[in-house]
């Protein structure tokens, strides 16, 4: 590696929002991950990760088709305008992902240092997150690679550990020694009483122009690829889409693997901050305020003699009578009890159902579009009910379906609709019939929510019978979206 004028390089914050957050079901859901879920105050993790972030520069943000808009519209709230919205085509781990973010901030800043982050992670003590991150900086120079490592609290074997050299080489700061994988319960508490070891966060700090070097070296083939991603990518509204045809060919692996277990002269910069990856529900509880017998109570729940146990309804009155180490999450179309030891096999559960072809393994009821949501109230072989709510100012695609008619009747607001020729008002308790084959749209012209029952009923009523003729978000090619 050449040596770079880079030590007072900005820190340029990169916050990977991949994942699909299966340990957390059935809340988390691939369709909506733990990332976008308000999980322990009144932001979700992604937001809280994004304020985070925000405290050096804008974030990039590297996501995936199905989460873009949901992202969007949290950074919209947050008040946060991201660098870039960066959209992977096909999931490839992170070391491709930390690659394209890499690449688009060496066209800006070629001195530039990199702070590559979860978007699900939580973390209690920002103050102390933020001097981690300036006191690693402060020790990588122009050409060392580095990540963050928390200080363990138990001896935790659903972590991964880095083994550092006894000797800091900066305050908080040491070389590291190794990576270990997960270890069994001896090795563990073996990896505590040393003191060297520290749990690895997923939390990296590079200058951008050695981790392409880096990844040169180790990974050209990757590094190659994701060039041509970028290259070929193509702006989407406020997204940049990468080139699907170099990315897939990409050998996808972590940022762990693919550099770091190889870096000579990596640090590591220890982490005491209240961390937490929110791997589990028993993880969350632990986040979470309880109640004198140690009971986290969320949403519309009353509990009765129940001692250590996270009961959760997002949905519906739940009553727990006699509980004690348990984990109950209620949403509105499937349940989890489980022991909270057990409740690493959440996973595994999810893949069964997926096996089994359920929909509940990745889909909730509740879909979130650029244009508000939907959320599915009943439905059947010939018919399926919803509730639409569209967000002032927006409006869904001109449409039409060949196998289904609509019944939409307005409880909230006022509508604009338009059919085939004609375009007019509907207000509240007012209705409209859309028969097959004619050609609709819905928009919301107040300043208020528009929120309206929608009565499907046909022959077929899956989301792909759509053909779009128009679209302000740029969906026309893509069928299963209303």
């Amino acid at each position: 590696m050449t040596k770079r004028d880079s030590a007072t390089g900005a820190i340029h914050p990169v916050i990977l929002s991949g994942g699909s957050g299966t340990r957390l079901w059935p809340l988390s859901r691939e369709c909506r991950p733990k990332q976008l879920h308000c999980l322990i105050g009144s932001e979700s993790l992604l937001q809280e990760t994004a304020a985070r972030a925000a405290e050096w520069s804008a974030p990039l943000i590297v996501s995936n088709e199905e989460h873009r808009f949901q992202i969007a519209e949290q950074m919209r709230q947050a008040g946060i305008a991201p660098r870039a919205l960066i959209i992977e085509p096909s999931a490839r781990n992170t070391a491709p992902a930390a690659a394209v973010a890499a690449l688009l901030l060496a066209e800006e800043d070629p001195s530039a240092r990199m702070l590559v982050m979860p978007s699900d992670h939580a973390i209690r003590d920002v103050a102390a997150f933020r001097a981690a991150v300036e006191a690693c900086a402060a020790a990588v120079g122009d050409d060392r690679l580095a990540c963050l490592g928390v200080t363990p609290t138990r001896p935790h074997t659903g972590y991964g550990y880095v083994e550092r050299t006894p000797e800091p080489v900066a305050p908080g700061v040491a070389s590291i020694v190794r990576f270990v994988e997960k270890p069994d319960a001896a090795r563990a508490a073996e990896f505590i009483e040393s003191g060297n070891f520290l749990w690895n966060a997923g939390i990296f700090l590079f200058p951008v122009a050695a981790y392409l070097d880096a990844l040169a070296e180790y990974r050209p083939e990757m590094l190659e690829l994701c060039h041509a991603a970028v290259e070929e990518g193509t702006r989407d509204l406020d997204f940049l889409r990468l080139a699907e045809a170099p990315f897939s060919r990409i050998d996808g692996d972590s940022i762990d693997y693919a550099v770091m277990e190889h870096a000579k002269d990596a640090l590591v910069a220890e982490l005491d901050a209240g961390w937490s990856d929110i791997g589990s529900w028993s993880s969350l509880h632990e986040e979470s305020p309880s109640d004198p017998s140690g009971n986290a109570l969320v949403g519309d729940v009353t509990a009765m003699d129940c001692t250590g146990s996270y009961l959760r309804s997002d949905s519906r009155l739940l009553v727990a009578i006699g509980l004690e180490d348990l984990v109950v999450v209620a949403e509105d179309d499937a349940v989890l009890v489980a022991r909270k030891g057990e409740d690493q096999r959440v996973k595994d559960a999810v893949a069964d159902l997926k096996a089994r072809g359920r929909k509940e393994a990745t889909l909730n009821t509740t879909s979130f579009r650029p244009w508000g949501t939907f959320q599915t109230i009943d439905e059947g072989p010939r018919f399926h009910v919803k509730h639409i709510m569209v967000k002032p100012g927006e409006s869904l695609s001109l449409q039409m379906h060949h196998h289904r008619s609509e019944h939409w009747i307005v409880v909230e607001g006022t509508a604009e609709v338009t059919r085939d020729e004609d375009t007019f008002l509907l207000f509240e308790n007012e209705s409209v019939f859309i028969r097959a084959g004619q050609t609709h749209r819905l928009r919301n012209p107040g300043k208020l929510p528009l929120r309206l029952i929608e009565v499907q009923s046909g022959a077929y009523c899956g989301e792909d019978d759509i053909v779009r003729f128009t679209d302000e978000y740029g969906r026309i090619k893509v069928l299963s979206e209303k």
